[in-house]
Parts: C-alpha cells; structure tokens; sequence
C-alpha cells in the first residue's frame, strides 16, 4: 500500500512532463517546487510589455479619436494579463486535487487489495505518458504551423492597432504574432493535452470493478469526491472565455457590434467547456447503472424478506426463528432499511451534479455577462430591482 501511496503523492497531470523538464533545464522552475506564481508574472510582463513600450513610444496606445488604439483591443491585455497566467497557476490545483482524487479511491475501500495492483499500474502508466516527449512535438508542431499562417493573413480587428500592412506591420504587432499569441497557444494546448491525459486514468479506472456503495449519501455509490476534476480545469474554461469576451467587447464598444447577435455564440461556448471538461467523469456512467441496477433487485429481495418477516411476526403472531435479518443492527427497524433502498433507487446515473457543472459554467459565463453588460442597463435595472424589493 505505502508504494502505491507513493506513487499517487507523485502523480500530477503536469508535474515532470516534457514542458514542466524544460523550463526547469532553463530556470524558470526551481529545482524543489514548481515556481508557479514567479511563472505567471514572468510569462505575463514578459508578453505584456514590450507591446505597450513599443505602443507608448509611436504613439498607438491611447487615443479619443482612434477606436483601433491599442488600449481598447481588449483581448491583447487579457491574454498577457489575465489568461497566460492563470493557466499557469491552474497547475497548482493539478499537483493537489488529482493525486488526493487518486488516492481516495484507497481510502474509501472502492479499490480493494485485490484491485491495488491494476490500480498502480494504471498511475504507473500514466505517468509513462505523461513523460513522453510525442505529444509535445504535436503541440509545439500545431503552435508553429498555426503561427506561420496567422502571421501571414492575422486577423484584422487582432492587429489593426499596429498596422495591417506586412511591410508597415510595427514592432508591437510582431511580438503579439509571434510571442503573445504562440505562449498562449502553448499553454492552450497544454491543458487540452491534459485533458485528455486525465480522460484516459479516469477511463480506464471505470472499467475496474469498484466496489461501490449503492446507499453512498453522495447518490453516486461514493465517487462524489471525482466531481474535483472540474476545479483543475474551471480556470482552463474562464481563460478561453475570457479571450473570446474580450474579442467581443471590443467589437461592442468600439465598432457597434449588438450583443443579442453573439448569444448563440456564447450559448455554444458554455455548453462545449462544459462537455469537454466533465467529459472524464462520464466514463463511470455504465458502472454506474449497473450497481443501479443491481442494487435495485439485491435491496428490494432483502427488504421483501424483512418485511415479509415483521409482518408475520407482528400481524400474524407467528414466531420467527433464527431470523438474523430482523436482529441485524445495521439494517434497524422498516423505516431504516426502506431509507436504504430509496438511497440505493435514488442512484444518479452521472458522477457530477450541479456543483460540478457550476464550476466550469460559472467561470465560462462570467466574462460573457461583462459583455452583455456593456449594452445591458445593469445600473439602472438593480436600481428598480431593489427599489421594488424596498
């Protein structure tokens, strides 16, 4: 048991991958630790900077008359200021929850003696792939093919405050084609590859037979404690969102763009975190039913029995004997055992519920309603609201 605790304390989703190894080759990561905040502030002033220096110097960063001005492109700040460094302190939350998620499996019993060995070879090769240099490759071959060609023909409304002409293309517009936006797609890709790595652990978890608890208060057999996985990965859906709101608002404010026309978009943009990031927790679902199921018919014929045996002895006067199910402690009177077979029927079919699902849709929604709110009345609608309450 101690070496396969030893392996789940070691586990991370990011944690000695080939990006976590090359930035501590290059001192960004100390040698004990992980750096995190010292990361984000560098990647962040790193990207940040040189753009306003350049805007600040020829004059592109502020201005009443320009609405291209680089101060009301709100999406270049909140990549450099906002999501680059939030995806690099969400690894805070990968290195604590999911070894701790890991381990409960031990803990609770859901993983027997019998069971530990699977279970350590399913970490231990996990972690083989975590290590793996391949995936990376991919990134990084994706980042800089992607690069090349947004290089070439960018977005206008991303650059227009530094110049659309590639040969009049300034300074500041380079560095946010070639730097801000490739840092950003690194890490992008990085927590989708985690994803993805998390998808597969907790895939093949599923198909061990766990030794779920039906009557678990938690209304999943006791695997409520798995619904964490969307706290490592709700700042991956509020950084995407947040780059996309920012996009938006500035189309809103500056060239007159109607909110109600993103709706759909933003509707779109909710529902495919969503999916995307409680993914992994689907894969308990068959399991699931089938303790469902079971526990249906094993509860119903152990309550048909005890009942059957309280009527005969309380109605029908007859004295029951050797009826170890009437003196069980553990089941107590009707009334009890009836709670345990509504517990084990009122099994939801899906790991998450609602906390779950608020985790990734709150971060998502919350810099879209921003944007609704730059055409919305917000100030005076709460103003009515709460003098109609008052």
């Amino acid at each position: 048991m101690s070496h396969c605790q030893s392996d789940l304390e070691s586990f991370s989703l990011v944690r000695d991958d080939a990006l976590f190894r090359l930035q501590r080759t290059i001192g960004l990561i100390p040698a004990s630790g992980s750096g995190i905040l010292q990361r984000a502030i560098i990647y962040s002033l790193f990207c940040w900077i040189p753009i306003v220096i350049w805007a600040l110097l020829t004059g592109r960063m502020m201005s009443d008359d320009d609405p291209e001005a680089l101060a009301g492109h709100y999406g270049v700040h909140v990549r450099c200021l906002i999501a680059i460094p939030l995806l690099v302190m969400a690894e805070a939350s990968a290195h604590t929850i999911i070894p701790s998620c890991l381990a409960q499996f031990l803990r609770t019993g859901l993983i027997d003696e019998k069971l530990e060995p699977k279970f350590r070879n399913i970490i231990a090769d996990s972690m083989r792939l975590r290590d793996r240099v391949y995936p990376w490759i991919v990134i990084f071959g994706l980042v800089v093919a992607w690069t090349v060609a947004i290089s070439m023909s960018p977005n206008p409304d991303e650059v227009s405050w530094a110049g659309m002409e590639v040969d009049r293309r300034g300074f500041g517009a380079w560095w946010f084609l070639l730097v801000v936006r490739p840092m950003f797609a690194i890490l992008l890709f990085a927590w989708l590859w985690r994803l993805v790595l998390a998808s597969i652990v907790f895939f093949r978890i599923a198909r061990l037979p766990l030794r779920l608890v039906p009557a678990h208060p938690d209304g999943v057999g006791g695997l409520g404690f798995i619904e964490r996985l969307a706290i490592v990965f709700s700042p991956f859906a509020f950084a995407v969102s947040a780059v996309l709101a920012a996009s938006w608002a500035h189309r809103v404010i500056h060239h007159g763009l109607q909110v109600p026309s993103l709706y759909i978009q933003m509707g779109m943009l909710v529902v495919i975190l969503v999916v995307l990031i409680l993914i992994p927790l689907l894969f308990f679902s068959p399991l699931l039913l089938e303790t469902k199921k079971r526990a249906f018919l094993d509860y119903g014929a152990l309550l048909t029995e005890h009942g059957r045996m309280v009527y005969g002895r309380w109605i029908q006067g007859k004295k029951i004997e050797n009826a170890p199910v009437l003196d069980a402690p553990e089941l107590g009177p009707s009334a009890d055992i009836q709670t345990l077979y509504q517990a084990a029927k009122a099994m939801r079919p899906i790991v998450f519920g609602r906390t779950a699902f608020l985790m990734v849709a709150v971060p998502t929604a919350v810099p879209m309603l921003i944007v609704v709110a730059t055409q919305w009345p917000l100030r005076s609608t709460l103003i009515k609201l709460v003098t109609a309450l008052l």
